[in-house]
């Protein structure tokens, strides 16, 4: 199994890839977490009790805070805490951290460990700032779940955190990036009005085979990178990496962090407009 094998033969593949990889995409967080990850996921689908005792005897390599495409701590935890919502053990550390990663979230909440612009976005350090938005408004939406049917509330401090108020931070969060903001843009290409209209994003910026069928060299997308034109084609449906913490935004496709669109950013998003499909 793919499991064993990765578990087997353990390793970064900063190791093995190196310059293939690096400096772009460095494996920073290590593999447990991965490995966990995968564990938990493999519970769920077998029932196997082997995944579990994995997950448990490791969990206290993680961090509760992070979950991302190079971190799936927080994930992890909330995962994990539908099958142990109403244990009370030193061993199921898993809703303590989750109900810290919930606190570490909240806008008012005392332990609260991001920080929100003007206009409401949730905002961690780092670029493409979207891709913390996104996945953490996913972890929101699952847990105020797996809350509202244990009947569960959290406190922070003297702030209660309840699932309709996680969710409707969810959802304020969905509002801002399709375009309820102090810019009125939409952080999704080709949705409403006002969009990116120069993303970073080799597909969008080159002619297709159909206008430009001859072969193209190293250098010869050149001259549409540097354009001051929209981009040839519309990357409908890619979320790109967000305003700055002023709530502005400068549509370039030099301004990597901003206007580059990513499969992590869009990725946990499918899951949340799913929900609010449903619910709303």
């Amino acid at each position: 199994m793919v499991f064993d094998f990765a578990n087997n033969h353990r390793g970064s593949y900063n190791d093995s890839i190196g310059s293939g990889v690096c400096p772009f995409y460095c494996d920073i967080n290590g593999y447990m977490d991965e490995l966990i990850w995968g564990a938990a996921w493999l519970y769920k689908a077998s029932n196997n009790e082997n995944y579990m005792k994995f997950v448990k005897s490791n969990i206290q390599s993680i961090q509760p805070y992070e979950f991302g495409w190079d971190a799936k701590h927080a994930g992890i935890n909330v995962l994990v805490s539908q099958w142990v919502m109403n244990i009370s053990s030193n061993q199921n550390p898993f809703i303590p951290n989750a109900d810290n990663l919930i606190c570490s979230l909240l806008p008012k909440s005392p332990t609260k460990s991001v920080t929100y612009s003007k206009g409401g976005l949730l905002f961690k350090r780092g670029p493409g700032n979207l891709q913390h938005v996104t996945a953490l408004s996913f972890l929101l939406i699952v847990y105020g779940r797996y809350m509202h049917a244990n009947n569960k509330i959290v406190y922070c401090g003297n702030v209660t955190a309840t699932p309709s108020k996680l969710i409707h931070l969810a959802k304020t969060q969905v509002d801002y990036i399709l375009g309820n903001n102090p810019l009125g843009m939409s952080y999704m290409v080709g949705y409403g009005q006002k969009y990116p209209q120069k993303i970073h994003h080799r597909g969008s910026t080159l002619p297709s085979l159909d206008v430009h069928p001859k072969n193209m060299g190293c250098r010869d997308g050149d001259e549409h990178f540097q354009s001051s034109k929209p981009n040839i084609n519309v990357l409908t449906g890619a979320i790109v990496g967000g305003p700055a913490y002023d709530d502005s935004f400068l549509d370039s496709r030099l301004n990597i962090s901003q206007s580059e669109p990513t499969t992590y950013i869009n990725a946990p998003f499918v899951g949340v407009l799913a929900y609010f499909k449903k619910h709303m």
